[in-house]
């Protein structure tokens, strides 16, 4: 495994290979990595020739400075989980490298881009793609790799790939749990021992939330999933829950208005916001 700093010394490396005619797989993640992260690893390992990974936390995605000063950051850690995964190039860059100045791109994002997290974190799927189309730009990937906890991002960077015209295929990977449900995160580690023990009933409502659905009504759903996790304040508290169609990410006001129907959540706990989804239908 190499650990490479610079954009030139990297585009010098991927060229090389891909000149050998290699496939090459790449997992962006923001580091603190995590079993979930190396889930992506190891199906980028299995799918492709050469395994890339960038540690990188993107300063453009976050719209609240103080949730960028805690984000964990463990780049030792993170080596020593990739070498042992397999993995063949780890791009750890500088802000500064990325960024010699500033990237004032707009990009057409469209709606799957505007509700949700969307709407709470304005700018954050700009800054997504800003950093991705970078990373896309300099790899040229045959596939990359995302985890499906970061439901919505994935809508946003397929739409990012068809409006800027990249050839690579992107691979949504399912969400890892810990034993008691909860999503892993690198944001779980900021949790108090109680935040942490109250978690797992974010995952445990969505999952009992399928049996209620089978015989009440979206709205219904909503309310239930809601309510059940509200009841742990001061604890917890939903900033949303909305129960899209898969692809478009809009709202759906009927369980027959789309054959593929997730549920999306975001919740305060104890202080910490973590996200999470689950099938309805697909």
């Amino acid at each position: 495994m190499i650990v490479i700093n610079k954009v030139n010394e990297l585009e010098k490396a991927v060229d090389a290979l891909k000149h050998e005619g290699k496939s090459i797989g790449l997992v962006p993640t923001m580091g603190a990595l995590h079993e979930g992260h190396l889930s992506l690893v190891e199906r980028c390992r299995k799918e492709n020739d050469v395994v890339v990974v960038s540690v990188f936390v993107n300063p453009t995605q976050f719209n609240n400075k103080e949730d960028l000063r805690t984000y964990p950051r463990t780049e030792e850690a993170d080596k020593k989980l990739l070498q042992c995964a397999g993995c063949d190039i780890v791009f750890m860059p500088t802000v500064e490298e990325i960024y010699p100045e500033p990237d004032n791109r707009i990009f057409n994002l469209g709606r799957v881009a505007e509700v949700m997290e969307g709407a709470m974190r304005p700018g954050h799927f700009n800054g997504v793609a800003q950093i991705v189309s970078k990373l896309f730009m300099m790899v040229k990937p045959d596939r990359a790799y995302f985890g499906e906890k970061d439901f919505q991002q994935i809508a946003v960077i397929r739409q990012m790939v068809k409006t800027e015209g990249f050839n690579l295929q992107i691979v949504p990977c399912p969400i890892v749990r810990e034993a008691d449900g909860l999503a892993k995160s690198s944001r779980n580690v900021r949790l108090s021992g109680e935040a942490r023990n109250a978690a797992p009933r974010i995952y445990r409502t969505l999952h009992e939330s399928i049996e209620f659905a089978k015989s009440h009504t979206v709205d219904e759903t909503i309310k239930f999933v809601t309510d059940t996790i509200n009841s742990q304040q001061p604890l917890m508290e939903v900033e949303y829950y909305q129960i899209v169609d898969g692809l478009s990410m809009m709202p759906v006001s009927s369980w027959d208005e789309s054959n593929y129907i997730v549920g999306c959540i975001t919740v305060y706990c104890g202080g910490v916001r973590l996200i999470d989804n689950i099938a309805y239908k697909k």
